[in-house]
C-alpha cells in the first residue's frame, strides 16, 4: 500500500460499494466546508482496475472524492491497495461500518452482493462479527421487493414484525400487494401495517405438532425456519394449514384412548362436549371420558368429562296382560299355598328396632369406648343404609357413595369388629375421601370441607393453575393481581397478559388465592354462630338416660358416673345399686 496524488475526476466509482443510500445534505455541506478549509484529512482508498483497465477504482471514500471535485481540487492524495478478489466489496463494507453504521437496506444489499461474489455465510459472519443466523436473516430481508427496499432506504421503515411478514412472502405476492398500497404523491408514507396484513398467512408451528416426520412427509408438509424467532427454540413452521390439521387429526385418531372421543370446537375455540356431559377440572376417574380436539393454534388438547348415570326404566316384571293361564296359575298357587306365621310379626320387629335404637344411643352416650373403636364405629355409621352421601370421589356425582365397602374391612369372620391400627387408618382416610367434597355440584360438602383441607395442609396438593384454561376464567383485575409477585407486567391486552403468565408458570406453580382452603373469617363466623344456636337448642331438649349432657355427670370415669346415677335412682326406690346393674357397662368398657 502506497500514497500517490491523482486527479479525483480520474477515479472510478466502485459498483460494489456497500453504502448505496444518498448521504445527508447537511453532512455533505459540513464535509465540503472542511475540505475547502483544510483539505482531505483521511485519504480515500483506491485499487487498480481489474479486467484490462489501467485506471483506479475507489474502495472507500466515494463521498470524499465527490466533495473534493465539488470543492474544485485538482489533485488529492489517495492510498493505493492491491485489488481484492471481490472487487473490494468486503473492504468497502467493513470501512463503512467502522465509520458509520450502514443503512439497513444497504446492509442487506451488501451481504447479498458478497454472497454473489463467492463469500460464504460463515465467512461473512466472521469478517463482520455477526452470528450466522443474523447473516441468514439479512439475506432473507434482501428478498424484499426492490421498490419496497427503495422506500425503506428513504427512512420509511416498517417494524420488525411487519418486516418479517413481508420478507416471508414471495416476490409475486409482494408485487401484487404493493400495487394497492404503494405511496401516493399526496401521502408519501406507506401503511406498512396494511402491507403486512395483506401478506399475512396462518402459520402452524412444528413445536405444536404431535405427529412425527413420517406423517408430515405423507401429508407433504415442508417446514420453513422463522429466522426472527429466538435461536434457542424450534422456530419451524408451515403455511399449509390444511395439511397440518389433517396430520394432527390422523394422529389423534391413531392415539385415541379407550374412553376418548374426537370433539369439535365452537367458533370461539371451545370444545363441544356431548349433551348433558359435565366437564371435570380435577383428577378424572376410571369411568370418566376424554374429548380430544384441536385448538385455534392447531395444538392437540384434551379435556375430561363425565356422563350422568342412566336411570333404570321403571316397571313391574311379571306375566303379560294377555297370559291368562299364568295369572290363573298364580292365583291358584296363592290360594292353595299358605305362609306360616313368622316368629316375630312386623309390629314386633318395629318395636325391636326402637328398643335397639334407644339402647345403642344410650351406650354411645354413656359407655366407655376406646378411640380406635370410636373411629371404627364412625366408619360403620357412614356405611349405614340410612346414610346417603353425594360423593365427590364417585365416578358419577348423580349417584351415591358406597361406603359399605369400607365398613366391611373392619368386621371379622365372626361378625365382630376386628382390625389393626394401620387398617383402621386406611379405612378412615378412604371414608373421608368419599365424604368430603368441594365440587360445585350436589356433592359439595360446604365450608366443613374447606376447614378440613386447611387443617391437613391440602393447599400444597393443589395443581398448577397457571394454565390457559384457568386464567381465561379470571377478570382483568384478577389477572393483573396475579402478576403482583412475578416479573410479568400487565399488558394492554388481557390475552397478552394471560399468555405471559402461562409462559411464566409453565415450569412453576400458581395457586389463585380464591382456591385456597382456608374459609373467610366472616363466612366461618356466620356458619359457626348459626350452628351453635342449633346445637344449644338440641342439647336443651334432648335427654339421654335422664341427663341432659353426659359431660354433666360430674366424673371423668363413665363407670363412676353410671354408678352415681344408679345410686340416685336406688335412693328413690330405697334400694342400693347392685353389681349386676353395673356389670354390663364394665363388659362394654373392656
Amino acid at each position: 500500500m502506497h500514497l500517490i496524488k491523482v486527479d479525483p475526476r480520474a477515479l472510478k466509482e466502485n459498483p460494489d460499494r456497500a453504502r448505496q443510500t444518498k448521504s445527508n445534505p447537511q453532512a455533505d455541506a459540513l464535509m465540503l466546508a472542511t475540505i475547502k478549509a483544510v483539505g482531505i484529512v483521511q485519504p480515500p482508498l483506491i485499487a487498480p482496475e481489474t479486467g484490462g483497465g489501467n485506471g483506479y477504482i475507489i474502495d472507500a471514500g466515494h463521498r470524499r472524492v465527490r466533495l473534493a471535485i465539488a470543492a474544485g481540487l485538482e489533485e488529492i492524495e489517495v492510498l493505493v491497495a492491491e485489488a481484492a478478489n471481490d472487487n473490494g466489496a468486503m473492504r468497502s463494507m467493513v470501512e463503512d461500518i467502522a465509520r458509520e453504521p450502514l443503512n439497513p437496506v444497504d446492509q442487506w444489499r451488501a451481504i447479498e452482493r458478497l454472497v454473489a461474489l463467492g463469500w460464504t455465510e460463515e465467512a461473512i459472519g466472521v469478517a463482520l462479527g455477526f452470528p450466522v443466523r443474523q447473516i441468514r436473516k439479512l439475506r432473507l430481508l434482501a428478498n424484499v421487493l426492490p421498490v419496497m427496499l427503495d422506500q425503506m432506504a428513504k427512512g420509511d421503515m416498517p417494524d420488525e414484525r411487519q418486516l418479517r411478514t413481508i420478507a416471508a412472502a414471495s416476490p409475486d405476492e409482494q408485487a401484487e400487494v404493493w400495487k394497492k398500497h404503494k405511496p401516493k404523491k399526496a401521502d408519501p408514507q406507506v401503511s406498512w401495517w396494511s402491507v403486512a396484513q395483506a401478506l399475512t398467512k396462518t402459520r402452524m408451528l412444528a413445536k405444536d405438532a404431535s405427529f412425527d416426520d413420517e406423517l408430515a412427509k405423507a401429508y407433504g408438509i415442508v417446514w420453513q425456519e422463522d429466522l426472527f424467532a429466538p435461536a434457542d427454540e424450534d422456530s419451524r413452521y408451515t403455511t399449509d394449514t390444511e395439511a397440518f390439521l389433517g396430520a394432527q387429526n390422523e394422529w389423534m385418531a391413531n392415539n385415541l384412548p379407550k374412553r376418548g372421543v374426537l370433539a369439535e370446537t365452537t367458533q370461539w375455540g371451545e370444545v363441544k362436549l356431548p349433551p348433558k356431559a359435565e366437564r371435570i377440572y380435577g383428577k378424572p376417574g376410571k369411568a370418566d371420558h376424554s374429548a380430544w380436539y384441536l385448538d385455534r393454534e392447531g395444538k392437540v388438547q384434551s379435556v375430561a368429562y363425565r356422563m350422568p348415570e342412566q336411570k333404570k326404566p321403571k316397571g313391574k316384571t311379571g306375566s303379560a296382560a294377555g297370559d291368562t293361564t299364568t295369572d290363573e296359575a298364580a292365583t291358584a298357587d296363592a290360594v292353595v299355598t299358605t305362609k306360616p306365621r313368622p316368629d316375630v310379626t312386623q309390629n314386633g320387629r318395629a318395636m325391636i328396632g326402637d328398643f335397639r335404637t334407644d339402647a345403642l344411643h344410650e351406650a354411645l352416650a354413656r359407655a366407655p369406648i376406646e378411640d380406635d373403636t370410636l373411629m371404627a364405629l364412625l366408619v360403620l355409621a357412614f356405611a349405614g343404609s340410612n346414610v346417603s352421601i353425594a360423593s365427590g370421589a364417585c365416578d358419577n356425582p348423580y349417584g351415591h357413595a358406597r361406603l359399605e365397602r369400607h365398613g366391611v374391612r373392619l368386621i371379622g369372620e365372626d361378625g365382630k369388629l376386628s382390625f389393626d391400627r394401620e387398617t383402621l387408618s386406611q379405612v378412615v382416610r378412604s371414608v373421608l375421601i368419599d365424604v368430603f367434597s368441594a365440587r360445585e355440584n350436589r356433592s359439595d360438602s360446604g365450608i366443613v370441607a374447606r376447614v378440613a383441607g386447611d387443617a391437613i395442609g391440602a393447599d400444597s396438593f393443589l395443581p398448577n393453575m397457571g394454565t390457559e384454561d384457568f386464567l381465561s376464567c379470571l377478570s382483568r383485575s384478577a389477572l393483573e393481581a396475579s402478576c403482583r409477585d412475578t416479573p410479568v407486567l400487565p399488558r394492554a391486552r388481557v390475552q397478552e397478559t394471560r399468555s405471559a403468565l402461562v409462559e411464566h408458570f409453565k415450569e412453576g406453580r400458581f395457586v389463585h388465592p380464591a382456591a385456597q382452603f382456608a374459609p373467610g373469617a366472616e363466612a366461618l363466623a356466620e356458619w359457626m354462630a348459626r350452628n351453635r344456636v342449633l346445637a344449644e337448642e338440641h342439647d336443651s331438649t334432648e335427654k339421654v338416660g335422664g341427663v341432659s349432657n353426659p359431660a354433666e355427670l360430674g366424673s371423668d370415669d363413665p363407670v363412676d358416673d353410671i354408678a352415681d346415677v344408679a345410686g340416685e335412682d336406688a335412693e328413690e326406690d330405697h334400694a342400693p345399686p347392685t353389681e349386676d346393674d353395673i356389670e354390663p357397662f364394665r363388659e362394654a368398657a373392656e
